[in-house]
């Protein structure tokens, strides 16, 4: 990403916080039904804190979502509770990052307060601004789609949904986290290994390091490959 310096300037200090919201069962709106809601719409502080597992806390907890193995889920991010218009930017601000969807099997979605994170989607930066994962989810209203691997064992799990907005410079990333609480029916053996948060990210990983208005910014996907049982 090309840009004057005071134009990068500009960018950084322009804020438009959000929180991931709303799920979707296939086409099925659920709302708020089963996300864990966090406290308010700002960033996480650093990527050492407890608030990097579910979001700001203390998050309130709700229900369960069912969801059939191999079935689609769509986790919903906009700027204010309850505000779903299209017409306004899921996450402004140029706060330009990528978009990452996490699952970790627990015991109980609803009182989890650990687990191992495994990776299901993606959308990170191939070169072009529209093409940074933020922009895609404002281009789609806030909703990010995909498929809960066919090959996971039933069960309860918890859906962890980020944005890390790296406007701000090296050394300086913004998590935005929420987490949706699901149970899995109908399910293969599969149980992937996976990572912790807080802990699976550090400041010195190669996306952290660099600006991405740095004209040799490359972008390196954060934790672990995404899971493509």
């Amino acid at each position: 990403m090309k840009y004057a310096t005071v134009l990068l300037a500009a960018a950084a200090s322009v804020s438009a916080h959000s929180t991931w919201q709303e799920l979707w069962v296939g086409t099925e709106d659920k709302a708020t039904s089963c996300t864990r809601t966090v406290k308010d719409n700002n960033p996480i502080a650093s990527l050492t804190s407890p608030d990097m597992f579910c979001g700001r806390g203390p998050a309130t907890s709700s229900g369960v979502c069912e969801v059939a193995a191999g079935s689609p889920l769509t986790v919903e991010m906009h700027a204010q509770p309850g505000d779903r218009k299209c017409t306004q930017p899921a996450i402004g601000g140029n706060h330009y990052g990528p978009v990452l969807v996490y699952m970790a099997k627990v015991s109980d979605a609803k009182t989890a307060a650990s687990g191992s994170f495994f990776k299901v989607a993606e959308d990170g930066y191939t070169g072009t601004t529209t093409s940074w994962g933020t922009e895609i989810l404002n281009a789609n209203c806030g909703k990010r789609a995909f498929t809960v691997p066919k090959s996971i064992a039933s069960g309860d799990y918890l859906v962890r949904a980020e944005v890390i907005a790296l406007h701000a410079g090296a050394g300086n990333p913004q998590p935005y986290v929420s987490c949706f609480q699901v149970k899995v029916t109908g399910g293969g053996s599969a149980n992937p290994s996976g990572v912790s948060f807080p802990g699976a990210y550090k400041l010195s990983d190669a996306l952290f390091t660099k600006s991405i208005y740095d004209s040799s910014f490359k972008y390196v996907s954060p934790g672990p490959a995404v899971y493509s049982g």
